[in-house]
């Protein structure tokens, strides 16, 4: 029975690991995967890792000294991967797609409550104040969403925005070809959207898209929702625009510093990043600690895909979920092996 070293458990995690595993010997770890924490994966045969993992040169070399040749990513996002590393040592498979509702869902969720102030307003009738003065909201309807990034969540967004009889504006660096979405130019989005929600993933060219100039080019009231990644946003261009008035508000699902934060209790600790600290201090402010894919459904399926994924691994099988240098670079590569239904390496 190969043996797996699986990090960062948590609760759920293995409520839907253990339903779904039937031939693996796994050994859940509270503890993140760090340079201080690798060697708790002597012995193991695979390591099953998260967003939150550290996965850098350092990390990677010591797995392959330990003699694991496979790192399953329990998640869709990979920006914590150093691939160049990995390339040729270890096959690193994913989770592409775990529950599209459920991040397009969330995302709605944190513009409702953002904009009708649901927040706020269930805080005051706790203390049994019933006075709505403040919470004023508009009508999403009529009002023109602008769309960054038009993959699988992107889309069933937008049809959810739809469903709310909103214009939908959507912009991708690689647009979806037959289809009725209305793409524009990155700036056109900026200077004509109401709201602004981000479902793109995390490279060089997408890091802070949403930095002080984009936000001047923005219209003045504009809500931002954001459950892809922090560094989509630079945090301190934000709280600028958030100041100022040009955001009226901002629901958010990540932040560019969770890293050392996020899925952990520190309620009990000083808060030591201020902009941090700044951003839950504002009322028109709405954080969730990156929980938007924390559904029933997304978490059978990131169990199955990933359980099936090492399946493949071990087998000898075409890893159908595997990234690796090349896909990271984002370069059409010439015989790529992938085109051969081959593995990366």
């Amino acid at each position: 029975m190969k043996k797996i070293a699986f990090f960062d458990a948590k609760p759920y995690d293995r409520e839907w690991f253990d339903q779904e595993n039937t031939q693996y010997d796994i050994r859940y770890l509270e503890t993140r995967l760090t340079p201080t924490t690798v060697q708790l994966a002597a012995g193991s045969d695979a390591v099953v890792a998260f967003v939150s993992d550290t996965l850098n040169a350092e990390v990677i070399d010591k797995l392959y000294e330990l003699g694991i040749r496979v790192i399953a990513m329990r998640c869709a996002g990979y920006s914590n991967v150093d691939f160049k590393e990995a390339y040729g040592k270890m096959n690193v498979v994913r989770v592409p797609a775990y529950s599209p509702y459920a991040v397009a869902e969330h995302a709605m969720g944190l513009l409702l409550s953002v904009n009708r102030k649901l927040h706020r307003a269930y805080n005051r009738t706790r203390d049994f104040n019933f006075s709505i003065v403040g919470l004023t909201g508009v009508d999403l309807h009529g009002k023109t969403v602008g769309v960054i990034g038009t993959g699988k969540i992107g889309r069933v967004f937008i049809d959810i925005c739809k469903g709310f009889g909103m214009r939908v504006l959507a912009y991708d660096a690689y647009p979806t070809k037959d289809t009725s979405i209305e793409y524009v130019a990155l700036d056109d989005l900026f200077t004509q959207s109401d709201v602004i929600s981000l479902h793109c993933p995390l490279n060089e060219q997408t890091k802070h898209i949403l930095n002080a100039e984009a936000f001047a080019k923005m219209k003045k009231g504009v809500f931002i929702v954001n459950t892809s990644r922090g560094a989509l946003i630079d945090t301190e261009a934000l709280l600028e625009a958030l100041n100022s008035g040009k955001v009226r508000g901002a629901g958010l699902d990540v932040y560019e510093e969770e890293a050392d934060l996020f899925y952990e209790d520190n309620s009990g600790n000083i808060m030591k990043d201020d902009l941090l600290a700044l951003l839950v201090s504002r009322p028109n402010v709405l954080l969730t600690s990156h929980q938007a894919f924390l559904t029933e459904e997304a978490l059978q399926n990131i169990a199955k895909t990933t359980l099936q994924n090492l399946d493949e691994f071990f087998s000898g099988k075409n890893l159908t979920n595997e990234v690796c240098y090349q896909c990271e670079l984002g370069k059409v590569v010439e015989n790529c092996r992938k085109n051969r239904k081959e593995r990366c390496f």
